[in-house]
């Protein structure tokens, strides 16, 4: 199999990102958004779904972190899909339940080039540190309608706002995890009976 590896950058009046991406990487990072939670979660993001993840990336972060954040999602999913090309050989498909502490996350997902997102996450508080709450739908849905994914996010129960969206993350990391592995009885077909996704 062909390395699943893929470069993406993106330049607005708003944004200047680039992604490297490799999927079957060991999950090191280099990450660069001058924000530091969201440096946080793509570092866990990439350390729990083992994908090798560099992102350096400049916004207009003096107006607020939306336009950041939603962007980082747009080209980390779009580097995602390059990567995995036409998807052959893939298990697709992939669920993950993630505890922290007081905290309980469930995820599943299709890697079926049909973006959708189920997002079940309420938080208490409107900021973590200076990151508004709201801002983490708006990365996941970028990151699922740009990666081709059908994803489902629902927080079970949670109170700490922090523990909360970190299992969002570790889940999204390991369901894509197992759904990226290469099915080792099935290695070459893709994963549909359309013949293609």
């Amino acid at each position: 199999m062909a390395a699943r590896k893929a470069s993406v950058a993106r330049k607005t009046k708003e944004t200047d990102i680039t992604v490297s991406v490799n999927v079957d990487g060991t999950g090191s990072y280099k990450v660069a958004t001058g924000v530091g939670f969201l440096d946080h979660m793509l570092e866990t993001f990439s350390r729990h779904s083992l994908i090798d993840l560099e992102v350096q990336a400049k916004g207009d972060i003096h107006i607020d972190y939306h336009h950041l954040t939603e962007d980082t999602g747009i080209v980390i999913g779009e580097a995602v899909a390059k990567a995995l090309g036409d998807r052959a050989g893939i298990l697709r498909y992939g669920d993950a339940l993630i505890p922290m502490d007081e905290a309980l996350t469930r995820v599943a997902l299709d890697i079926s080039n049909r973006p959708y997102l189920i997002w079940k996450v309420a938080f208490s508080r409107p900021k973590l540190g200076e990151m508004d709450t709201e801002l983490f739908k708006e990365w996941f849905q970028a990151f699922a309608q740009n990666a081709g994914i059908t994803l489902h996010v629902e927080n079970l129960y949670g109170e700490n706002n922090h523990h909360i969206v970190e299992t969002c993350y570790k889940g999204l990391a390991r369901a894509l995890r197992h759904a990226c592995t290469v099915d080792a009885r099935s290695p070459q077909a893709v994963p549909s009976t359309k013949g293609s996704l």
